[in-house]
């Protein structure tokens, strides 16, 4: 059996899976497990879960009682209260799920945490933003979010919208509606989705062909256009960075962030797209906030799982 300690799981609920990882207080992973995400609101669904928290504690080597936090990262508004009033992608009933955990781990406190909250406070704890207090973490990926941290420790919000960031209204007099219902929101020009569209668009308005895309938020195929010399593509691109650059101005003044770290799959062609957008912030920047860095995340698709512990970490006091 391996030595007493405190222990904490960070749970990254997503529509098709469930990944848990087991962290001491020091932020090291001992250890990950996985499991299908079933509809979590009956016994069966809870079951299925904290089997799976039985299966990682005890593979590590470790008891079910040195387990006193976990946090789950959930794709849902979490209020600064911690009750879900709005969800989307999953079937959760965040109370029995609670009451179960607490069951089978008798000393653990329960916290649940928006997903890109979570992916936030992952990054500050182990990855990009380890070395800051303050910072902004903006996931580019299918859609835009974030999370807001100010003394290592998230803005949640009284209904849940602190960080997100990609519903800002950027373009009062654009038509395209948003997911969100909206229009102009930050989303629809920083997004995968949002890059497509505008590479669309450029194709169209300068009369050529767009190269083969295989879904409405293949940026990757549009950056790979850019880099072999295609006009419309880099025109889409600057729409990004345009876009993005002013948005992290406007937030650079009301937060004041150390610095802003780019997370989800877009920001894997950062080296295509980085400098341009620092160019644009600094433009738009209020002249005390030119220099904040913009850095890339480096915990990839483990920030939801670390940030998850980190929550439970916060919330249990440890």
């Amino acid at each position: 059996m391996a030595e007493a300690k405190e222990l904490f799981i960070g749970f990254d609920v997503g529509g098709t899976s469930v990944k848990m990882g087991l962290f001491d207080k020091g932020g090291r992973l001992l250890g990950r497990n996985s499991v299908p995400t079933p509809p979590i609101v009956d016994e069966a669904g809870y079951a299925a879960v904290t089997d799976g928290v039985e299966e990682l504690v005890t593979t590590a080597g470790f008891t079910l009682d040195q387990v006193v936090g976990i946090g789950l990262a959930v794709p849902c508004p979490v209020p600064a209260d911690g009750k879900i009033r709005l969800q989307a992608n999953i079937q959760l009933n965040e109370a029995g799920l609670k009451a179960a955990l607490e069951k089978v781990c008798p000393n653990v406190t329960v916290q649940f945490a928006n997903d890109a909250n979570a992916a936030a406070m992952g990054e500050l704890w182990a990855g990009s933003g380890r070395d800051y207090q303050n910072l902004v973490f903006v996931t580019l990926g299918t859609g835009v979010g974030g999370g807001v941290i100010v003394n290592r420790h998230l803005v949640a919000g009284a209904v849940g919208a602190g960080g997100e960031i990609g519903h800002m209204c950027m373009n009062p007099a654009e038509t395209r509606v948003c997911g969100c219902g909206g229009k102009g929101h930050l989303e629809q020009y920083a997004s995968a989705t949002g890059i497509v569209t505008s590479y669309k668009a450029e194709c169209a308005a300068r009369g050529t062909e767009p190269v083969e895309l295989e879904g409405p938020s293949d940026s990757r195929s549009v950056f790979a256009a850019a880099k072999s010399g295609d006009e419309a593509a880099w025109a889409a691109i600057d729409t990004m960075c345009d876009y993005l650059g002013r948005a992290l101005a406007i937030i650079s003044s009301v937060v004041d962030p150390e610095a802003f770290v780019l997370g989800g799959g877009t920001s894997n062609s950062s080296d295509m797209f980085l400098d341009r957008l620092v160019e644009r912030y600094k433009s738009y920047a209020l002249a005390v906030c030119t220099e904040t860095p913009i850095e890339v995340a480096s915990l990839g698709n483990d920030a939801g799982i670390f940030g998850a512990a980190y929550v439970a970490l916060q919330a249990a006091g440890a």
